[in-house]
């Protein structure tokens, strides 16, 4: 089990997060369309694991937008900004915020918080997921991972870029 906080208080998630080396857990998250997609779905791609607790807070918001600027910049790289926000919530900002350059990924049907380890299992958001990072290249290899040390605050964009440098 790892530990981030909110608003300064500890709160610990059901795991760690993978380990840079290691291969991406098999995962199931559902997109936009309420098609469902795995890791094979992302074969051959580079892929930046965007998560966060909910698209309708500040900064789970800005961490979209910003993640939306970096991706139109990268080749071959795919970004998933994951929520257990359903779909459709997911959608309604991303289209109101014109943002096309990453991709929605709602976790609310699988296991993907315990798979990940960021599954948050007490405190006020309890049930959603902590802020985290998770980079892999094109073989699913994980290149970066960042659990945020207090939900409040932004993951380390540079960081995770240069990962797949």
């Amino acid at each position: 089990m790892a530990q981030t906080s909110f608003g300064g208080t500890p709160v610990n998630t059901v795991g760690d997060l993978p380990a840079p080396g290691a291969s991406l857990p098999s995962f199931t998250l559902t997109g936009g369309n309420l098609q469902d997609f795995s890791n094979a779905d992302v074969a051959g791609k580079r892929v930046i694991f965007n998560i966060f607790p909910s698209v309708d807070t500040p900064t789970c918001a800005q961490s979209v937008r910003r993640f939306n600027e970096v991706a139109s910049q990268l080749d071959n790289t795919v970004v998933y900004c994951v929520s257990a926000d359903l779909p459709f919530a997911q959608g309604r900002f991303c289209g109101s915020e014109g943002l096309t350059n990453v991709q929605n990924a709602s976790a609310f049907r699988g296991g993907f918080g315990n798979e990940f380890g960021v599954l948050l299992n007490e405190g006020a958001f309890t049930g959603l997921l902590a802020r985290a990072v998770v980079v892999a290249d094109e073989t699913g290899k994980v290149l970066h991972t960042e659990l945020v040390s207090d939900i409040a605050n932004e993951p380390n964009y540079d960081a995770a870029i240069s990962s797949l440098k």
